[in-house]
């Protein structure tokens, strides 16, 4: 229970933990619990899928709300790996293995098909990334103070580069995505553009990360696929 796996038959290499910030996208979740469990235990790992869910309807806060996911995920578990990952998107490839670099933060998703299975832009660090907690701390975390969606990424691109690391990427033909729900039509009407960063990051990424981390603990539930930890 709780999305917690061990592979029977072997002591595995690997523990990774997945964390998934989260609200109000049923559907998306769905899927990705029906395709991911699957695609790990084939990878003979040994996991846990931690949802880290905002309650309310104020702005989104992925960033933050994965900073949470990070401290709750390590009071379980010495992790060798924390994967952050999108709940709309779903792996292709089995041998993206849902693992860590040894040396620097990997960006897993380097081929998504809604940008035609090509990075929309050079230092992109969106959608699937895993980091050691090392890597994070070193990091400063994510920024708490993105509200809304987007922007998070360059800023959090521009810290691994401020911490002294560099992105090291899954290659194009490993690191394939499906977007669930993604839809042609809209996306060629409207095409996708870079979100501008409104921070300052090399001002802010000292204070404002994993040591600068507030939040309420609403409550923390195990089910059958994933933990669930609900902060407001």
């Amino acid at each position: 229970s709780g999305g917690r796996y061990r592979p029977p038959h072997c002591l595995a290499r690997y523990k990774s933990a997945i964390l998934v910030a989260y609200r109000n996208q049923e559907k998306y979740l769905h899927h990705l619990l029906y395709y991911i469990h699957p695609f790990l235990q084939r990878q003979q790992l040994s996991y846990s899928i931690y949802l880290i869910q905002q309650v309310g309807n104020g702005t989104f806060n992925r960033a933050k709300l994965l900073n949470v996911g990070v401290r709750e995920a390590l009071k379980d578990e010495d992790w060798d790996c924390l994967l952050l990952h999108d709940v709309d998107l779903v792996p292709e490839n089995d041998y993206n293995l849902y693992v860590c670099d040894e040396y620097y933060p990997k960006h897993m998703a380097s081929a998504m098909d809604k940008f035609q299975y090509t990075l929309p832009y050079k230092s992109f660090f969106g959608g699937v990334s895993a980091l050691t907690p090392e890597h994070y701390m070193k990091m400063n975390g994510f920024p708490n103070t993105y509200w809304g969606s987007g922007g998070e990424n360059d800023d959090i691109a521009t810290r691994i580069q401020l911490a002294g690391m560099k992105i090291v990427r899954t290659s194009p033909h490993l690191g394939r995505y499906k977007v669930m729900d993604y839809n042609e039509e809209t996306e060629t009407q409207e095409p996708w553009r870079r979100p501008t960063s409104r921070h300052n990051t090399g001002k802010t990424w000292k204070d404002d990360g994993m040591n600068s981390l507030e939040f309420k603990l609403l409550s923390r539930t195990e089910h059958p696929l994933y933990t669930n930890i609900t902060v407001d």
